[in-house]
């Protein structure tokens, strides 16, 4: 591979902005892909994957390349040549790269490699965290699946096509996508694809889901005709999952904290044809209250730490801190009281994140179980997806039912 100087310099800009500015990596590399109209796939993908790349390994690169934070541009393009030695890939003559110690890197790399915290590029902090919550063998397999680069996953919308004809449709564009045993509504890309400049995307076919994400509606048991809520909505991957498999019927109300996501949802679901979703905003606790014994099914899928989703948001790594997964263990507790109201006698609740950690999942559950509130409800089963095992994000899913 040759090395490109308006590309290199683009990712050392990224790069720039995310460890010093404490920019998120994706708006940082969505504005990097407006720079250049000339840049190709190719050239896109370097840029995308690159900083993805070394953001993702930070700390081992920049312990590698011996600096430390904040880093200024100089400490940037040795954390680049680390990058590229490793990959294989031969520096230029750039003024940025004379004397890199190309064999010292590699030793380096070797010597760090043998403790967990540097090969996993992790703090101590969720080195620890992880190996206490988990035990160390299982972090060790984890942490190790959370650094891989995650696949791009489709969830077919059923009310508006089949999954059959879908990969027929982007076949035709050199789309080429598998089946995922297990998983009734998905299609993953064989290799990455801007999908969303597809004619199938702007008419409603799919939406990007990973594939855990999309077992959590199959999860809440839904039938046409029910009232379902979804009482974190967000931009509404999940409440159009749950509208599809209801086809349409019924009534699916979306409740979130943020009115500008559930805008996002209103636009979705109007590319979906879903058209039994309604979003209501939480500017109090009188939204909440209207819904009481209101539901014959409810979704909390909770905030959380998203240790789950590290493969799709490497910098997660960076901006996490252990006092905001403390804090976040305190509201998930709040939200399951208060929303476990909504379902009436005989529904059922499922509460959800894309958090691997016991602390967050079944013990906020065996807490909830525990509670005055609680005491109504049945524990029917729960699912604790590892990304190790599945090869998807880590998710877990608990199924509880009201008396």
């Amino acid at each position: 591979m040759r090395l490109h100087r308006n590309l290199c310099f683009a990712v050392i800009d990224g790069l720039m902005l995310v460890f010093n500015e404490g920019q998120y990596a994706d708006k940082v590399i969505q504005q990097l892909l407006k720079r250049d109209k000339r840049w190709g796939a190719r050239d896109r993908a370097f840029v995308a994957e690159t900083t993805y790349d070394i953001v993702r390994w930070k700390r081992l690169y920049a312990e590698i390349a011996e600096v430390k934070e904040p880093f200024d541009r100089d400490n940037i393009w040795r954390m680049f040549a680390v990058w590229a030695t490793l990959k294989g890939i031969k520096l230029p003559d750039w003024s940025y790269f004379e004397n890199t110690p190309t064999r010292k890197i590699k030793g380096k790399f070797d010597e760090l490699s043998k403790i967990r915290k540097y090969r996993e590029s992790i703090p101590d902090w969720m080195d620890e965290m992880g190996e206490k919550e988990l035990g160390a063998e299982l972090w060790t397999k984890e942490i190790s699946a959370l650094n891989q680069q995650a696949d791009v996953i489709l969830r077919v919308n059923t009310l508006q096509t089949t999954k059959e004809k879908l990969q027929a449709e982007l076949f035709d564009l050199d789309i080429e996508t598998e089946f995922l045993a297990d998983y009734p509504d998905a299609l993953k890309l064989k290799e990455r694809a801007n999908v969303f400049q597809t004619e199938a995307f702007k008419n409603g076919h799919f939406e990007v889901q990973d594939a855990s994400s999309q077992l959590v509606a199959e999860f809440l048991n839904v039938q046409p005709g029910m009232r379902v809520v979804d009482t974190c909505a967000g931009a509404g991957g999940k409440a159009l999952h749950i509208a599809t498999l209801m086809q349409n019927k019924g009534q699916v109300i979306a409740l979130d904290i943020y009115g500008n996501k559930l805008n996002e949802l209103k636009r979705r679901a109007k590319r979906n044809g879903v058209f039994n979703v309604e979003t209501r905003a939480i500017e109090s606790t009188k939204v909440i209250k209207k819904l009481y014994d209101k539901a014959d099914r409810v979704l909390i899928d909770a905030p959380c730490s998203g240790l789950g989703v590290l493969r799709r948001n490497p910098d997660a790594k960076w901006k996490l801190q252990p006092e905001f997964i403390e804090n976040i263990k305190k509201t998930q507790q709040e939200i399951l009281q208060q929303y476990a109201r909504i379902v009436k006698s005989g529904g059922q609740l499922v509460y959800a994140t894309c958090s691997i950690l016991p602390s967050e999942n079944q013990d906020q559950v065996n807490e909830f179980l525990k509670s005055e509130i609680g005491k109504d409800f049945t524990f029917v089963k729960d699912e604790k997806i590892m990304s190790h095992k599945s090869g998807f994000d880590g998710f877990y899913m608990a199924l509880i039912q009201k008396n």
